[in-house]
């Protein structure tokens, strides 16, 4: 590593709780599309995307334009929860694009520009809607590192580090954490109606379509909707997280619309500015939205680059199918080429699931492979993380604006990878 590639300042200075510089040590650059480029000029695949937020690829010349044009004509930049110009279309656009065609009539909450942020705002608006306080959560769940977030979450790494109790969350059994043939909604169900379960009638329950973090796990469309029927039956919020898996991530703008369902609440961050840039939305049911004035703030939830590019974002690639089309597309060459890669390799027990271009190959035969892969193919110029309770689930999270050459010559180096730590 030549002196321009150097990490001694970060590990003379940055803290220790840095992560990602550990799994893929160089000091990156340069980016465009799904490529990455080190200070030594090495190039790097990516099927990282920055864990979900770089869904339209790294540096997208559509947005670097819109932004260009936008800062040189003094655009507002930092606004508060002020009407600014920027704001105002990215909500004509949220509404054109994405609302309207859903049929969906949430109001717009703008908060701090975390994911977890998002969360936090989502789980206070359930508890004061309801005057309840109890919250379902599921097993293998991430929503997030602030303490209301994190009591919510189901890691027990992130957990150990919060130094409080996290309270007022019931945890139960997600999709297919039984196995294939239980359906954990039969104890949800069973405890809400059973007055001796010591299961208080919650606010609400939080959930992902698709479990990110927790190892890339799937809920299908029956259990997803037999979720809604339960909650709505009781008068219970549900809070679909759409953080990770949402934005085009599963094939669909939201990863619930499959099933049919209505949230009352949605929570959108990573790639709803498309441009990397923070921004976060927290999507209400009107009766749901029973805000006082400034009851939840934040300095930074004004963000007007990021209300520039999310509108050049929704305007480019959600005004037709053609995008979806793409990425359905991308999304069945890289499910045939995982199961090829599984089938090759019968004794360890391989299991590929996932949707759109959020994918993962499960190692649960041997723990440490879906991480020895990830390092292996990192020295092969590949960027790809690892999830999963003990990061036992190789992680695929391409751009959507991959090529189909760049996803080939991605999925390549993985079968190198594996090859290569199985020769030992």
């Amino acid at each position: 590593m030549s002196d321009a590639a150097t990490l001694d300042v970060f590990d003379r200075r940055e803290s220790e709780v840095r992560g990602y510089i550990r799994a893929f040590p160089t000091v990156f650059d340069r980016a465009s599309g799904s490529t990455l480029v080190d200070a030594d000029g090495n190039e790097y695949l990516d099927f990282f995307a920055g864990a979900g937020v770089l869904n339209y690829g790294h540096n997208n010349p559509v947005f670097t334009r819109a932004l260009v044009e936008y800062l040189e004509r003094d655009g507002i930049i930092h606004g508060l929860d002020m009407a600014t110009s920027a704001k105002r279309a990215f909500i004509e656009a949220f509404e054109q694009y994405v609302l309207a065609p859903r049929g969906l009539d949430h109001k717009l909450q703008f908060t701090g520009p975390t994911g977890a942020n998002a969360v936090e705002a989502a789980l206070k608006v359930a508890r004061q809607a309801t005057g309840r306080s109890n919250v379902i959560a599921f097993t293998n769940a991430f929503h997030g590192l602030s303490l209301g977030a994190l009591a919510a979450t189901g890691n027990s790494t992130y957990r150990d580090a919060a130094g409080v109790a996290l309270g007022d969350i019931t945890r139960l059994p997600y999709d297919g954490y039984l196995g294939p043939d239980v359906d954990t909604l039969d104890l949800l169900e069973k405890m809400l109606d059973d007055p001796g379960s010591g299961l208080d009638l919650p606010a609400a329950v939080i959930v992902e379509a698709v479990q990110g973090e927790g190892g890339i796990n799937v809920a299908s469309v029956p259990w997803l909707a037999r979720l809604r029927e339960i909650t709505a039956a009781r008068g219970i919020l549900l809070i679909l997280d759409e953080i990770q898996a949402g934005v085009g991530r599963t094939g669909t703008f939201f990863a619930f619309e499959d099933s049919g369902i209505v949230p009352d609440i949605i929570t959108v961050s990573k790639s709803i500015s498309g441009s990397g840039l923070p921004m976060s939305l927290v999507l209400l049911r009107p009766d749901v939205d029973v805000w006082k004035p400034g009851a939840h703030t934040g300095t930074f939830r004004g963000n007007n680059l990021a209300f520039v590019s999310a509108r050049v974002a929704l305007e480019t690639y959600w005004a037709d199918s053609a995008f979806t089309d793409g990425v359905a597309a991308k999304s069945a060459l890289l499910r045939a080429e995982l199961d090829r890669i599984a089938a090759d390799h019968p004794d360890l027990g391989l299991a590929p699931r996932g949707r759109g271009l959020m994918y993962g190959i499960a190692c649960d035969g041997d723990r440490t492979l879906a991480g020895r892969i990830s390092a292996e193919a990192f020295r092969r110029g590949l960027i790809i993380e690892t999830s999963g309770a003990f990061d036992e689930v190789l992680k695929f999270l391409p751009a959507l604006t991959i090529t189909g050459d760049e996803l080939t010559r991605g999925l390549a180096i993985v079968r190198e990878s594996l090859d290569a730590v199985l020769a030992g």
